[in-house]
């Protein structure tokens, strides 16, 4: 997994309304990037929503958000339209991105092993240096934590 203060992965992936996206397109502002495993599913929307009420906050923190999963773009538009998410969301249909990142790997649900997205969240700065890593995020309060931690790293 990426450590934090360590240079963030290039990214290339196309968001749900078809555009190309890259990490160099945000650098000039921070960038909650968080990796999810599946859309539509219960705490991947509580997640994806919370984000999306909490957004106005984001803006005034001047905070990108950008979510990605291994769903496709038909996915990821039924999903960003279904709960009105103002957030691009990545198509990473190959997992390269989540490789890259750490956050593919093996995982266990119902006595089964498969692979599969982690779910975790990074801070990255202006610069492309991740400075917080949110591994094993609870979607709950996912996003007051993250609002938190930028909050007191401002303070700094």
């Amino acid at each position: 997994m990426i450590m934090e203060n360590t240079k963030a992965p290039e990214f290339n992936l196309t968001d749900q309304e078809g555009k190309m996206r890259s990490l160099t397109e945000f650098l000039g502002k921070p960038l909650i990037l968080y990796f999810y495993p599946k859309d539509d599913t219960p705490g991947c929307t509580t997640e994806a929503c919370n984000f999306r009420d909490d957004y106005s906050i984001y803006l005034e923190l001047g905070v990108a958000i950008v979510g990605v999963s291994p769903d496709d773009l038909k996915s990821h538009e039924k999903f960003a339209s279904k709960h009105s998410l103002p957030f691009p969301i990545l198509a990473d249909i190959e997992h390269k991105v989540s490789e890259a990142y750490g956050v593919w790997g093996k995982k266990k649900s119902f006595g089964k092993e498969y692979y599969g997205v982690k779910r975790t969240t990074f801070l990255i700065d202006s610069e492309g240096i991740v400075r917080k890593v949110f591994k094993g995020v609870k979607p709950a309060n996912h996003s007051e934590e993250v609002i938190d931690v930028i909050k007191n790293i401002e303070k700094k």
